[in-house]
């Protein structure tokens, strides 16, 4: 089946039919926000016949009553479904007259209908206007309309729940053209192939669902993260559920109640999905049940795919049982099967595809009368009481009274019923007496004003039907149901009141009804989200599942695989409706990256050979023996011995979540984007932070993973004790920000981000600040050392544990709190908080060696400085990053070693870290030295990095940021001390100009080579130049001062912006593409007078060298020849464009210079940046 092209035409279709039926719309003078007069005449000149003017006002009635937008997409969904639904009876021969209504027997776009119209005989047809069509000769389109829809009325005959009776206004808005190339019937069938639609029913529903694609994307959209309304709620919804998922869910719910019933059965061998326990005993049950006591439900029933499948299966069933195709049809359809939907068009093509399913077993059933128990769940909000007088004359007075009085709660109970769907909990009653009460009526009642009772009447009857299905118990109940947390006010006061131990999400809210549907020791199939195995918001539906009923199977889908573009993982599984003692069967896919064809390969391969390595078998009262109930089916019998004898780990730290500023924007700064003077880095607690009147105060908020230390990237203001947090609220007075734990403010903590999409990371965290909700966290009680705890949890056990308790991306504070600590002697204890320790102090030197640390002290080339040549620095360096990645590495595989002996994990885990999981960094020549086995870790470096970060540092101490004079940071907010830069002064202004050449005193690469000499010597400078340049862009030809000075025009500020998470401190003024004027300037050291300097000093300054220069190169050209002649032309070329954009600069920077605008650095990078942004460059 080519989906692609299914999906193309669907999509297409709709907005092609919505676009045709507005037009048509129009023609009438119908349109969206405009009044709607009388009218005789059309647009298009037709004259409107009276059955055209009643068309047209009840089109107006439903526009009016449902809106514009709802009614054309009503009308242009019904063509589509008729489009669809004729075309699938024509390929497979199912339209009663056997004539193809789109194509000739050729399966052309030849409607065999128009060639053989004046010899068809259809119900309602009028010959003799058919005849006067055809002899017209140039009323082709409107024959085929005509034929068209008297072939969908005559339909109606043995198809009723998808032909309905078309309402007038629906005939009125068929589009025009539909015989042109390219309508909707010509692409249908010349995009999907003909062999698609033979005998694959399934079909539909790919339609179905590929129609709605486009609404599902706007109703979910989840940037504008609103509740889904009742209208939203089938397009937010519905999901087409793959095929091998519904076999394998039918064979081991439908299937395995009929073989545990029936030892000899041969069913499983026709059940290519059905699972066996590994040693091949199926455990029978004494229960003898004949195929027509069976009764399945989808309560979510879509477009019946779900149903399609149980039908094959119970064709299997009753042929075994020795009954014909065509008698076994008709039991399935009318005692078998049922299906509830809240959507109306979804019911229609349920009910469709069971026909033609049973068509295809049974000619004659669509001529049977047999109407299969598909139901849309009503509304009963708009129907009239006032015809129940005229009810139940016949029967006894107290009769009348019950059924009335039944009749009434039914209404009440489906008022909203498409909000809420299957969940509705419905009562009990006599509903054979509701039938009775309600074909009962006196017709002598019957006036002008009950003409409509016989939809009064239908309308109760359905509600009637309905009702008793949702009170009748099934052997089997099996669906995709709903996944959708972002539900409207009304659906969650529904769930609320009435699942409110499940109500996290619909899909769990259908999990737990299910079951009151579904009989003792019947199936309940399903494929949800697999969240609900893990997190702390399903314990309660863990509990229920784990204390009262069994998992009998259950499959684990890899990530990505059914939702490629979400990170929605699915499961597919099959409850029994009783608690058991056999285990469940669980096979687990994760590893198998790829879509759900690889999936369904490896399910089979576990299904053929149980001894694959990822099929187990485990009872659910194990869930039990682990905290929180996670269904890790997985976990062995070690891990469920840990558990026992472990010492959860809230017993001994304090596990908390942090701060929720609700607004980072607002609170949070990155710690270089503020003056250092506000900054305090090691507050003891409120009463310091408050005594020093500082503002920001280090703050942790996750990061990126990292372990034993680091992540120091933002500060908060907490200024008088966070009193502005403290008080932000909304608009209503209601308190946003949440702040939590307040009395572990400024203490130390073992820490590790919520969001763990790679291995679980922690790391140790100096007191001193706060935390987020994001950067979780542990404090010491005084029962635990941390140090100890954090070598435990930096052991790949936590990953190991963690990926049971919780292997979601979000990590929570009480799967941590789950974790089982098992206690050691204390010579074991002393040893791995020595080893902690000495980890801690080698991540804290890797971070330290960056200056996005504020701990960082000088350029590591000038700690390794050996004998004045930058090369035998970078070595020296290399080696001592290099030695303290082996030494961390060495020290994480003792400490594996000595956990895993603990937790008796030999089996399990290896003590063996790959160079990958190493946070810290190692430094190799050129990526392409890069090892196969670290490729991936973010913190590698190379030689290029080296050369840059030392380049930065040299901008640093140019801009006054470092001082060779001494170490750390010098210069970051306050009063500019000249005096502390007496070894390499730094800029007099601030201002650093970068030019293609040598125009000004502080010319950027004159500056650097100065720097080079004074920090490295004059001896080995040329060397020492050519060792930097080698790492940087530029051609052969170019010298070392000629790369160091591209570098700096072209590529400095790209890779300034990268290391300062494009905040960066250097701003970069930026003329345009001819590099006119560019030069950088320190954000610690501006003043509302900066610009002024730039203007003067730099601009007008760089304006005269390029005219006098040019002066030079012209007066040259007129001496030159050759190559040399066409170089100088090509320089005076630029030069113009240099003069012509600096004056267009200059224009731009006097009006900042004379507006003399000041900045407060606490308002943040990104907010100041905005000020000045038509003169910087643009941050990349």
């Amino acid at each position: 089946m080519n989906k692609a092209a299914i999906k193309n035409f669907a999509v297409w279709a709709r907005r092609e039919l919505i676009e045709k039926v507005t037009k048509k719309a129009k023609i009438y003078g119908i349109e969206k926000d405009k009044e709607m007069k009388e009218m005789d005449t059309a647009l298009n000149g037709q004259v409107l016949t009276f059955d055209d003017k009643k068309a047209r006002r009840i089109l107006i009635e439903k526009i009016d009553k449902d809106g514009f937008d709802e009614t054309i997409e009503e009308v242009a969904y019904t063509w589509f479904n008729r489009f669809i639904a004729i075309r699938f009876m024509e390929v497979n021969g199912y339209i009663p007259s056997h004539i193809r209504v789109f194509t000739s027997e050729n399966n052309e776009f030849e409607p065999q209908i128009l060639s053989e119209a004046i010899h068809i005989d259809l119900p309602g047809l009028d010959k003799s206007k058919v005849l006067e069509l055809y002899n017209a000769g140039n009323k082709e389109e409107e024959l085929f309309n005509y034929l068209f829809i008297t072939q969908c009325n005559a339909l109606n005959e043995v198809l009723p729940g998808m032909f309905q009776k078309l309402n007038d206004y629906t005939e009125l808005l068929l589009p025009d053209g539909l015989l042109r190339d390219d309508s909707v019937i010509d692409v249908m069938i010349s995009e999907i192939p003909e062999e698609d639609w033979k005998e694959q029913v399934q079909i539909i529903g790919w339609l179905y669902q590929y129609y709605n694609e486009e609404i599902k994307a706007e109703v979910i959209n989840v940037t504008k993260r609103k509740n889904i309304e009742k209208k939203d709620i089938p397009a937010a919804t519905q999901i087409f559920t793959t095929d091998w998922v519904v076999r394998y869910i039918i064979d081991n719910s439908l299937g395995r109640y009929w073989i545990e019933r029936n030892p000899d059965s041969d069913l499983k061998e026709k059940l290519e999905f059905f699972i066996e326990p590994k040693n091949g005993e199926i455990e029978y049950i004494e229960e003898k049940i004949e195929p027509r006591d069976l009764r399945i439900l989808d309560d979510c029933v879509g477009s019946g795919h779900f149903l399609l499948y149980e039908f094959d299966v119970l064709m299997e069933i009753y042929k075994e049982c020795g009954y014909r195709e065509r008698e076994a049809a008709e039991y399935i359809l009318s005692e078998n099967l049922y299906g509830l939907d809240i959507d109306e068009r979804a019911r229609q093509l349920a009910y469709f595809s069971l026909m033609m399913k049973a068509r295809s077993y049974s000619r004659r059933i669509l001529n049977k009368g047999i109407e299969p128990h598909i139901y849309a769940i009503p509304d009963s909000n708009n129907i009239d009481r006032k015809y129940f007088e005229i009810f139940g004359n016949s029967l006894a007075v107290e009769e009348k009274k019950v059924a009335k009085k039944s009749i009434e709660e039914l209404l009440a109970t489906f008022k909203d019923g498409k909000n809420y769907g299957s969940i509705i909990k419905v009562q009990k009653v006599d509903f054979e007496l509701c039938r009775k009460y309600i074909e009962d009526m006196d017709l002598g009642q019957i006036d002008l004003f009950t003409y409509d009772v016989d939809e009064f009447q239908k309308e109760i009857n359905n509600i009637i039907d309905v009702a008793e299905i949702m009170t009748m118990k099934y052997d089997v109940v099996a669906t995709n149901p709903p996944y959708l947390n972002r539900i409207n006010g009304q659906l969650k006061e529904y769930v609320n009141k009435n699942y409110r131990d499940y109500k996290t999400d619909l899909f769990s809210v259908f999990m737990y009804r299910n079951f009151e549907f579904c009989k003792p020791n019947g199936y309940s199939g399903f494929m949800t989200p697999n969240v609900w195995m893990f997190l702390k918001s399903y314990e309660e539906l863990r509990k229920f599942i784990v204390e009262n009923k069994s998992i009998d199977s259950l499959i684990q889908i890899a990530k990505g695989a059914f939702f490629q573009e979400a990170t929605v993982d699915v499961i597919a599984f099959v409850f029994k409706n009783s608690t058991s003692n056999t285990p469940g069967k669980y096979i687990r896919l994760e590893e198998f990256k790829g879509g759900m064809e690889v999936q369904k390969e490896k399910v089979l391969e576990a299904i053929e050979n149980p001894h694959c390595g990822y099929f187990y078998e485990t009872n659910t009262d194990n869930f039990l023996k682990i905290p929180g109930m996670p269904i890790a089916y997985w976990a062995s019998d070690s891990i469920i011995k840990d558990f026992e004898i472990g010492t959860l780990m809230e017993e001994m730290l304090d596990v908390k979540q942090g701060l929720a500023t609700a607004d980072n924007n607002r609170f949070l700064r990155l710690w270089h984007e503020v003056t250092q003077e506000k900054c305090k880095f090691d507050s003891k607690n409120a009463e310091d932070l408050i005594e020093s009147k500082k503002k920001w105060i280090p703050y942790n908020k996750g990061g990126q993973r990292r372990q034993w230390y680091g992540n120091y990237d933002y500060l908060v203001n907490w200024e008088n004790d966070g009193y502005d947090i403290k008080h932000f609220t909304a608009s209503n007075g209601k308190q946003r920000s949440v702040v939590r734990s307040p009395e572990y403010h400024f203490k130390e903590a073992i820490t590790w981000s919520d969001i763990t999409s790679g291995k679980f990371a922690i790391r140790y965290r100096m007191p001193g600040g706060i935390h987020d909700v994001k950067g979780m966290s542990a404090f010491y009680t005084g029962k635990e050392n941390l140090k100890y705890i954090l070598g435990l949890m930096s052991t790949p056990i936590a990953n190991h544990i963690f990926k049971m308790l919780n292997p979601t991306i979000s990590l929570q504070v009480g799967d941590f709190k789950n974790f089982p600590v098992i206690k050691v002697d204390a010579l074991v204890e002393k040893k791995v908080m020595n080893v902690s320790n000495e980890n801690i102090y080698l991540s804290k030197q890797d971070w330290d060696m960056h200056e996005t640390s504020w701990d960082f002290e000088k350029s590591p080339l000038l700690s390794n400085k050996v004998d004045g040549r930058v090369k035998t620095a970078y070595r020296s360096y290399k080696n001592e990053v290099n030695e303290r990645f082996a030494k961390l590495k060495e020290n994480e595989e003792e400490l594996n070693r000595i956990f895993i002996g603990i937790y008796n994990l030999e089996d399990e885990l290896t003590p063996e870290v790959s160079d990958r999981d190493i946070t810290v960094a190692k430094i190799f020549d050129s990526k392409k030295d890069i090892d196969e086995e670290i490729k991936g870790n973010k913190y590698v470096m190379t030689r290029e990095d080296v050369v840059k970060n030392f380049l930065s540092y040299f901008i640093g101490c140019a801009m006054g940021r470092y001082s060779l004079d001494e170490e750390g940071l010098v210069f970051a907010g306050g009063e500019f001390d000249s005096s502390k830069y007496t070894i390499f002064k730094a800029d007099g202004d601030g201002i650093l100009p970068i030019t293609d050449e040598e125009y000004f005193e502080d010319d950027i690469v004159e500056l650097f080579v100065k720097f080079l000499k004074i920090t490295f010597g004059e001896e080995h400078l040329n060397e020492n130049l050519d060792f930097i340049a080698s790492e940087l862009k530029g051609k052969k030809s170019d010298s070392s001062r000629e790369r160091i000075r591209n570098y700096f025009l072209n590529d400095f500020y790209k890779d300034h912006c990268k290391m300062y998470q494009k905040l960066p401190i250097y701003w970069q003024y930026d003329s345009g593409k001819n590099d006119a004027c560019k030069g950088l300037f320190y954000l610690h050291r501006y003043d509302k007078d900066m610009f002024a300097r730039i203007r003067i000093s730099y601009v007008f300054e760089v304006q005269d060298r390029y005219k006098q220069e040019l002066v030079r190169v012209e007066d040259t050209i007129v001496e030159s020849s050759g190559n040399k002649k066409i170089e100088l032309q090509k320089r005076a070329d630029a030069l113009k464009k240099k003069i012509i954009e600096s004056q267009q600069f200059e224009e731009k920077v006097q009006h900042i210079a004379d507006s003399y605008v000041e900045i407060d650095l606490d308002d943040g990078v990104k907010e100041n940046y905005k000020i000045f942004k038509d003169v910087l460059a643009k941050i990349k």
